[in-house]
């Protein structure tokens, strides 16, 4: 498992949709798997869930992206998982790694836009 965590300021839809297009451009066998969207109050939150084939670990790897903003106010972690064939220890990150550094561009690109 890999993470990252940013705290940006801008606007919250723009950076959710700018993460969605960016991470399923950025890899041709990404797909959205499901998400979840609320808020409370002034606080937002939304929650998606991509997964991409691994052609290094011919596996599938997820990346679980959390967006919550107050006002301009953002922070986002994205959490990577799978990709491992070992039963007891996880030997082969590459894919998991691979999969947050395409987030880790969208959201370098997104900073530099905004």
């Amino acid at each position: 498992m890999a993470k990252l965590e940013y705290h940006l300021t801008g606007d919250f839809d723009a950076l959710v949709e700018a993460i969605h297009d960016g991470v399923l451009l950025g890899s041709p066998t990404a797909s959205y798997e499901d998400g979840s969207a609320w808020a409370l109050g002034d606080v937002r939150c939304a929650v998606n869930v991509y997964e991409r084939y691994s052609a290094l670990g011919a596996n599938r790897v997820s990346l679980t992206v959390t967006v919550i903003g107050s006002g301009m106010d953002l922070r986002v972690s994205a959490i990577t998982s799978g990709g491992s064939q070992a039963m007891f220890v996880k030997l082969n990150t590459v894919g998991e790694e691979s999969f947050l550094d395409l987030f880790d561009r969208v959201l370098r690109e997104y900073q530099n836009e905004h």
